[in-house]
């Protein structure tokens, strides 16, 4: 019988999720590019390259269940997201395992501040959310057909350990914070914004990937109380013992920096959700999973130790 929880990528959410399987005390095998990881001893590191069919259907071998928690760079998204999930699934589907894809709510677009449910329509209308909406519903498809165990997890914008560059709570602002320089934020901080810790989102995965009863579902990650992003930074500056200056980037100055950072330059399409209530309800996975949301201040503690050990403030 296949045992082994495969673990695809190990980037803050990914390396999260492996601790927690670990914690279970299942068979876990990590897969990345380089083959190396921070992880325990007892779990499997391989090295490659999941776009590659061959390469994830060895990696999937023997597989109970495959996490898909891999990101490409966020400005080649179109060209590589959905070759990558063709490549997982096959890998799944060939090992006959579960298959637990964690996402995003870009899919559900522009809700102009009405909270998203698990039921919420798929509107995306920018670039990165069509993409997500197409990714969605084909692994729905596939599902609805009997082809494929399908559970989805999906989370809001992210904070915690290791999620640095990719976070809009890390090196832009705990970062940043520690080394002595403004908290930089974009849009308007005085909106409420729900944020996914990403402990949080690894300890729904692990749920939905041992459960018996949530294939074909899609299950949002608990979220402690949506607060203003300067509430957020009030609750950091408290936790630092020092004032935290807040600086809103304007938008034709990231459409400059776009000009030289890709990455950046993806930004201003998803700038919707920083200008008006950005509200993920997620009561559906604390009612059947049982999975509370850390309280918020316990998480950013958390994060601002593991930021102030590994993180360097420059």
């Amino acid at each position: 019988m296949n045992e082994t929880h495969v673990v695809l990528g190990t980037g803050a959410v990914g390396a999260a999720l492996i601790e927690q399987l670990v914690l279970l005390e299942l068979p876990v095998r990590a897969v990345n590019r380089s083959g190396h990881a921070d992880v325990a001893d007892t779990v499997e590191m391989m090295a490659g390259d999941v776009s590659d069919p061959a390469f994830a259907e060895t990696a999937a071998a023997d597989s109970a269940v495959v996490y898909q928690c891999l990101n490409p760079p966020y400005h080649r998204w179109a060209e590589e997201f959905p070759p990558l999930q063709d490549s997982a699934v096959r890998a799944a589907r060939a090992n006959r395992a579960r298959y637990v894809s964690f996402e995003n709510t870009y899919m559900y677009g522009d809700t102009h501040g009405e909270p998203m449910t698990e039921a919420s329509s798929m509107r995306a209308h920018t670039r990165k959310g069509l993409v997500r909406q197409a990714m969605a519903e084909q692994l729905r498809g596939l599902a609805d057909r009997g082809d494929l165990d399908l559970v989805t997890v999906r989370a809001s914008d992210y904070f915690g350990p290791r999620a640095t560059a990719q976070s809009p709570l890390g090196d832009l602002v705990i970062g940043a914070a520690l080394a002595g320089k403004p908290a930089r934020v974009i849009g308007d901080p005085d909106q409420p914004h729900s944020y996914t810790y990403t402990i949080d989102a690894a300890r729904t995965l692990a749920a939905v990937g041992t459960a018996e009863d949530v294939v074909g579902e899609v299950f949002h990650v608990p979220n402690a109380r949506a607060q203003t992003t300067r509430q957020i930074i009030a609750i950091v500056a408290a936790q630092l013992g020092s004032p935290i200056k807040i600086s809103v980037a304007p938008r034709l100055a990231l459409r400059a920096l776009g000009l030289f950072n890709p990455t950046i330059r993806e930004l201003d399409e998803m700038r919707y959700e920083f200008t008006q209530p950005f509200v993920i309800d997620s009561s559906k996975a604390e009612r059947r999973l049982g999975i509370e949301p850390t309280p918020l201040e316990d998480a950013i503690a958390v994060t601002i130790d593991w930021f102030q050990r590994n993180e360097p403030t420059a």
